[in-house]
């Protein structure tokens, strides 16, 4: 079985309408739909913007639900020169850019009990995303992503993140999940397309470029599914 995970609806729902045989739970607040896309089990979460919420999806999706690999989809804003509004962003690993105890002579955003500043996606199945996007005429770049609480609105700090970290682009989830999976052994991949430059330019552009953003991701992770239907997969 596949987990899914996005932040909004948006960036679920066009996935779930192409679920067979759905089965829903609702746990700790957060919607879970089962059931199989091209023959493939999966089951898809909206958990909600943020660290947290996201944490508490992806720890419940590995308790209550067999899941070999969880992919959080959705859409971010770019901090590469490289990757424009509706471009792919891979990632090859994820750091938290709000974490930070440096104080105490760490490095800037070390995840204290795992001493890891970045942790790594699984490449095979972010591989395998990126040929998806690749075959659909969609620029993608793979690297670093990078996430905290904090809808990236400035120039400033978009240029810290991305000089800190190398990170290509940056959202509110994908760390945290990322983590989720690391510590229970589960191989994950964040996709994300580019719906905003991160730096204030256009927030009121936002909605329809995540809608058409998100929409994009979609048809990636579908893709990925039915590639998959032809494997045996459980």
């Amino acid at each position: 079985m596949i987990g899914i995970i996005g932040a909004m609806e948006l960036e679920i729902a066009g996935l779930r309408a192409r679920l067979e045989g759905p089965e829903t739970a609702v746990i700790s607040g957060v919607r879970f739909d089962s059931g199989t896309i091209h023959g493939v089990p999966v089951v898809l979460a909206v958990c909600g913007v943020g660290k947290v919420f996201a944490a508490l999806c992806a720890q419940t999706m590995i308790l209550r639900f067999p899941v070999r690999a969880v992919i959080n989809t959705g859409v971010a804003g770019t901090l590469s020169p490289s990757l424009g509004i509706g471009d792919v962003a891979l990632a090859s690993d994820v750091v938290q850019h709000d974490m930070d105890t440096s104080p105490l002579g760490d490095p800037v955003g070390m995840i204290s009990g795992l001493d890891l500043v970045h942790l790594p996606a699984d490449r095979g199945l972010t591989a395998r995303l990126a040929a998806r996007a690749a075959s659909l005429g969609l620029h993608c770049q793979v690297g670093t992503i990078a996430t905290g609480d904090q809808f990236l609105a400035q120039a400033e700090r978009k240029r810290w993140i991305h000089e800190t970290f190398g990170a290509i682009a940056g959202e509110m989830e994908g760390g945290s999940i990322g983590q989720v999976c690391y510590v229970n052994h589960i191989p994950f991949a964040v996709l994300r397309t580019i719906s905003d430059g991160a730096d204030g330019s256009a927030p009121e552009s936002f909605p329809a470029f995540a809608a058409a953003a998100a929409a994009a991701a979609v048809e990636i992770v579908d893709g990925l599914l039915e590639e998959l239907s032809h494997e045996t997969v459980d």
